[in-house]
């Protein structure tokens, strides 16, 4: 839930931020207790007492027969209402030119001596790995020769086969690690693949269907971390165990090098094995998470284990010169100094093997400052190339970029990389033996443009821009903020037309997240644009806390008991666009998916009354049960854990599936998920919509029968996707 990809863009336009009045605020935990508990709220918030209390646990069943049942109807009657939409079909259309356009910028990565790119198009809705030089990608028509064809693939062999990804060996990266997910699961099958010949290799590694965290340790050795048999994943379903898998060798034969514990949390074990410019292998290191967000740093050396002393929460970003480089998550004392939360750090790995203060007399400053973020400035991403970093940061939700040179010991040389002022920048793939790294930037209302920066001469040069996908013209992008109910400051971006009547009758949608330490930077979002923007709508996306827009503290404010926090930030931005004109309860609504699926389904159950609409996508919903269902153990560090009774308490009093009820005047919802999500298990969804059903609500509920949690599976599939949600949004908020 953390990754973002290029392709998923990092943008913002901005243009002023005002500070409003304190908005008075109501208190709806405090009202609920006065009317007494919901009726399906727990006697005890025990997991057995949570259980009894849960009339809908058949619907946990993935394929259980009660489950299927329930899906097959609540799709037929949510395909009525969406598809028999006169406007359905344009939309879908509108949607899926947007989305299999042959002027899209063909997103690229560094491979061997040329440029990578993964395409789905209308002919290859599945895709088509592919490659060229760098000189025929700077054209306006690159010569492509494709790799591999999934399409074809998955017809050959009867399998709904969606590329993962591929991992090659360098220096020549001729050998890759290809991953392929069975209906875009998380969970991949891995097989290696020869870049010279184009085929699979035979005889060559070949890992079953898993969560695997895998490695080129060299040409004949993986470093993997899987599913070694019973007894070896976490509770969460992730590995904790490390082992070395010689070329030849099944599973069982691999050799253990790293162990962590079953009872670890996270998302498992993770190797990483960092090279220089050639190839050689300046470091392997091995992350053991001990819940979301803390972890323990190993470094591998002569096949035993050392633990480094790293914080407990902290980005790793790789190695320049025998330091790692990495980002402070919290204050942290080393070497004699204090370094802060946020900090961006490269410190010796001699140091931190010998200890908080061991390193210091012989390496000076061990924790050397690269880079401290001011207020409302934060680190939002990082590439290590051989002798200096690449720097994205944003600066108010806005991006800036930065190269720094290493001098040895000494304050590290700054030079700022000129951008675009007001847009958002991303940092894609990078290349050490090139000194380069590809960045995009792009604003709500500005397409991506590609640029490559030569990290020597801090410099960008534009390789590509993508056209206007709907006509921006009469709109605008601004920038407020709102106050919440603690008196914090809360930022969120308006696009809108500029001659708006600011009389509280736009169709507006207001979109979140608040978790994770993931930040919303503005997107050119160009299916929104073209069938929400041009019909007079108005798109809203608030930074509200729990993000990471201003840093591991902005995140941190939300955690565990402070979660509430998240939520009154959302319900401020609804106020503050009300008190400004620019819609009202009636045009409102609000679309969150996954952990914004937590944000939506609190919001409409906390706030009815500001709410007309709500698309709840992909969601965690019942939070007293999410631990149990896979993979949610995983995220106990960000919620906390229901099985402990004063979290449980906390816990209980905003989870959206007990806190429903009957008397309550709640908007028709959407709640949308998929029946292979490994992520977020659809139970979440499923019950809750049977929920609103029993209460007599009207509501929407449809669940995909492939597609994953990424929902990125199939650009045709996703058209389809996109339409039932304005669908759905225009029948609230413009009828």
């Amino acid at each position: 839930m953390r990754h973002l990809i290029l392709s998923a863009a990092i943008p913002a336009l901005l243009m002023g931020a005002c500070a409003t009045a304190p908005v008075a605020t109501d208190a709806p935990v405090e009202q609920t207790a006065q009317r007494g508990p919901p009726p399906h709220f727990p006697r005890d918030l025990t997991p057995a007492g949570v259980a009894a209390a849960d009339d809908h646990l058949a619907l946990e069943q993935v394929d259980g027969a009660e489950a299927q049942a329930f899906v097959a109807e609540e799709n037929r009657k949510a395909l009525a209402a969406l598809t028999g939409d006169p406007r359905y079909e344009t939309f879908r259309q509108e949607a899926l030119a947007i989305l299999t356009a042959e002027d899209r910028i063909p997103m690229p990565s560094f491979l061997g001596d040329g440029i990578g790119n993964f395409w789905q198009d209308a002919a290859n809705p599945k895709g088509v790995w592919r490659r060229t030089t760098l000189d025929s990608y700077r054209t306006a028509q690159p010569r492509w020769e494709t790799l591999l064809d999934i399409d074809a693939l998955a017809k050959a062999e009867g399998k709904d086969w969606v590329f993962k990804g591929a991992d090659c060996l360098a220096p020549d990266e001729t050998r890759c690690l290809v991953n392929l997910s069975d209906g875009g699961k998380d969970a991949v099958v891995v097989r290696e693949f020869d870049l010279t010949t184009k085929r699979f290799v035979d005889g060559g590694f070949n890992l079953p269907e898993g969560k695997h965290r895998i490695e080129w340790l060299d040409r004949d050795t993986l470093l993997v971390a899987t599913d070694f048999g019973a007894g070896t994943m976490t509770e969460s379903g992730y590995p904790f165990i490390v082992k070395t898998l010689k070329r030849g060798q099944a599973l069982a034969q691999a050799t253990e090098v790293y162990r962590g514990e079953q009872g670890d949390g996270g998302y498992g074990v993770s190797p990483a094995v960092y090279r220089d410019k050639d190839g050689a292998v300046q470091a392997v290191i091995i992350t053991r998470p001990l819940d979301t967000f803390r972890s323990e740093t190993w470094e591998l050396a002569n096949a035993r284990p050392v633990k480094l002393a790293t914080p407990a929460r902290v980005s790793i970003h790789g190695v320049l010169g025998g330091r790692l480089v990495f980002s402070a998550e919290e204050d942290w004392s080393f070497g004699g100094r204090e370094r802060r939360s946020g900090d961006l750090l490269a410190v010796p790995l001699a140091a931190l093997r010998a200890g908080t203060n061991a390193g210091a007399a012989t390496t000076g400053d061990a924790a050397e400052l690269v880079l401290r973020p001011e207020a409302r400035q934060a680190v939002s991403d990082v590439r290590v190339l051989s002798d200096r970093l690449v720097v994205a940061y944003t600066d108010n939700v806005r991006g800036r970029a930065a190269v720094f040179g290493d001098r040895g010991g000494q304050a590290w040389a700054r030079a700022d990389i000129a951008v675009p002022d007001n847009l958002a920048v991303g940092l894609g793939d990078s290349s050490k033996s090139r000194g380069e790294v590809f960045v995009s930037t792009q604003g709500f209302l500005v397409p991506p443009t590609l640029s490559l920066a030569d990290a020597d001469a801090a410099t960008l040069t534009a390789l590509k821009s993508a056209p206007a996908k709907f006509d921006a013209a009469r709109d605008v992008t601004e920038q407020y903020e709102a106050t919440s109910t603690d008196g914090t400051k809360i930022p969120y971006f308006i696009t809108r037309p500029r001659d708006l009547a600011m009389d509280g009758t736009a169709p507006t949608i207001l979109f979140g997240y608040g978790g994770f330490q993931i930040s919303l930077n503005p997107a050119y979002k160009p299916e929104m644009g073209k069938l929400w923007l041009e019909r007079g709508g108005v798109f809203v996306q608030a930074n509200i806390r729990g993000g990471g827009e201003f840093g591991p503290e902005w995140h941190q404010a939300a955690l565990d008991g402070n979660r509430q926090r998240a939520f009154d930030d959302f319900a401020a931005v609804a106020r503050d666009l009300e008190r400004r004109g620019i819609t009202s309860p009636r045009h409102l609504g609000i679309y969150g998916r996954s952990n914004g699926g937590v944000l939506t389904s609190v919001s409409i159950t906390q706030h009815p009354e500001l709410f007309n609409a709500a698309v709840i996508e992909s969601p965690l919903i019942d939070m007293l049960r999410y631990h149990e269902l896979p993979a949610g153990a995983s995220w106990i560090g960000e919620y906390g854990d229901p099985r402990i009774p004063e979290e449980a308490e906390w816990i209980a009093k905003y989870s959206a599936y007990q806190q429903l009820r009957p008397e309550v005047d709640y908007p028709r919802v959407y709640i949308t998920t998929n029946t292979r999500d490994d992520r977020v298990h659809p139970g979440h969804a499923r019950k809750f919509a049977a929920r609103l059903g029993d209460q007599g609500h009207d509501h929407l509920y449809y669940e995909d029968t492939a597609g994953g949690h990424s929902n990125d599976a199939d650009p045709v599939a996703n058209a389809r996707r996109w339409a039932r949600h304005y669908v759905y949004l225009a029948q609230q908020l413009m009828d």
